[in-house]
């Protein structure tokens, strides 16, 4: 398992990150790597001040142990027994709470010892239309922050304004890291935080855009939900794959299992659809079946069956000739995913996988998608899949049981489900509900894409999925 080797002083730190949305994902990731590389080095100048930028839960729960905390990785044995290594991280210096005291985030940013501002903020954290990936200038979020330059409220109005500052005070530019699952997730903030500022000052964005850093990287652990906030639970694998495009330096993140790469489109691609799209595929079954964790899922034959046919027949054929993923052995990567998919000490809910799936599904299916259709190929696999959110969407499983849908589409998309259980042949509701276009853009339009979904949906809601799945080529 990959542990910190080494205890750091904290009393010695500075801090030479800020870290915007401190969920379990980067207490799991980001830190215990950066920490490493501090223990490894001898640098301590890059000790991270986190961000909450909804609640104070993180920081309440850390400051009484001086945001120490726990780190557990769990795992099983040879012979499937869960096993869990812990340890305490130190690097974590506080954590501010945006909604409580917004300045001192935006001081945080401008602050000359930060060098490096992360964020792990989710999709709908970057205020975009999930299908063409451009800001949207009407979120009321968007133009409070644009209205309000010393009270922000989303991550790009703390990231612009706090820029601002830096440039304003003469201060060097710093590198905009994005840990989140976006297809070029680096240029895809650039692109945005470009967007807002143009919006605020045409010389501030002319600065952002020429000084400031924004690489692409890969990041790849899972990490599950944990009431405990003073415990963060992860597997022990450990991937990320980062452009080493930096502005004003950084750790060495190799020392945990990083790697540097030139270009990480390859890895993102390869992450964001075999990772993350098998694993919302698992997650939508798997919550219309009862089923309530992945682990769970994943031993029923015959959804273990779809997920290793989707991976193998319909996405790894997209990533067969993908410049940069030569020598990467794709039957392998699978069967390593399936393991960590089985890990019966991870209990990874299907329910939080499936959150926010407005934001995750054009990312994780719909590049792939296209790409079988360019070919001509076959996606009943993937369409299954769809059709599973489709009806996701409902709220209500196999068995009658109600539960919530977690996504900022939430209302609309359920008033679109409400509209389309009134269309006349499934045909046709299934292409109300694909003509969404905030998800589906034009694809939802094309007529291959609405006949293979239908035909899954069909059977999904007359067979169940457990039938459904059995009877998958």
């Amino acid at each position: 398992m990959a542990l910190v080797s080494a205890t750091l002083d904290k009393a010695g730190l500075g801090a030479g990150i800020v870290h915007l949305g401190l969920g379990a994902f980067a207490r799991a990731h980001l830190i215990p790597a950066t920490e490493a590389a501090m223990a490894a080095s001898g640098e301590c100048h890059w000790g991270v001040l986190g961000v909450s930028l909804r609640h104070a839960d993180v920081r309440d729960a850390l400051a009484p142990q001086g945001f120490d905390y726990t780190l557990a990785l769990r795992d099983a044995d040879a012979q499937g027994k869960p096993r869990e290594c812990r340890e305490t991280l130190h690097s974590l210096l506080g954590v501010l709470v945006a909604p409580e005291n917004p300045q001192a985030v935006l001081e945080a940013i401008a602050a000359p010892a930060t060098r490096i501002v992360s964020l792990t903020v989710t999709e709908k954290g970057y205020h975009h239309d999930p299908a063409s990936g451009a800001l949207k200038h009407d979120d009321p979020a968007i133009a409070h922050d644009l209205a309000h330059p010393a009270a922000p409220r989303t991550t790009l109005g703390f990231l612009v304004h706090g820029l601002a500052r830096r440039r304003a005070r003469g201060l060097g530019p710093v590198t905009l890291l994005s840990c989140d699952n976006l297809p070029s997730n680096g240029a895809t903030l650039r692109g945005l935080v470009l967007a807002f500022a143009g919006a605020v000052d045409a010389a501030l964005a002319e600065w952002i855009g020429s000084a400031c850093r924004f690489p692409n990287g890969m990041v790849d652990r899972i990490v599950p939900k944990n009431d405990d906030l003073a415990v963060v639970t992860a597997e022990s694998f450990f991937d990320w794959a980062v452009e080493d495009d930096f502005a004003a330096g950084r750790p060495d993140w190799t020392v945990y299992g990083a790697r540097f790469v030139a270009q990480a489109e390859p890895f993102e691609k390869l992450k964001l659809r075999m990772v993350n799209g098998s694993h919302s595929a698992i997650a939508y079954l798997g919550v219309l079946a009862g089923w309530p964790t992945v682990d769970r899922a994943i031993a029923e034959p015959a959804l273990r069956r779809f997920a290793e046919a989707l991976m193998r027949e319909e996405i790894e054929p997209t990533l067969a000739t993908v410049d940069g993923l030569a020598g990467v052995d794709l039957a392998a990567y699978r069967a390593r995913l399936i393991e960590r998919f089985a890990n019966p000490a991870l209990a990874h809910r299907t329910a939080q996988i499936a959150m926010d799936g407005s934001q995750k599904i054009p990312q994780r299916w719909l590049g792939t998608l296209r790409d079988r259709l360019a070919a001509g190929a076959s996606i009943d696999h993937l369409a299954l899949a769809l059709a599973a959110w489709l009806q996701f969407l409902g709220g209500v499983d196999e068995a009658g049981r109600g539960f919530a849908i977690d996504d900022p589409l939430a209302a609309e998309l359920q008033a679109l489900h409400a509209r389309a259980a009134g269309a006349p042949t499934e045909s046709a509701r299934i292409a109300t509900l694909l003509g969404y276009a905030p998800v589906f853009g034009t694809l939802g339009r094309e007529r291959g894409v609405i006949d293979a979904v239908s035909r899954q949906a069909v059977r999904l809601r007359r067979d169940g999925v457990c039938a459904t799945l059995e009877t998958m080529e």
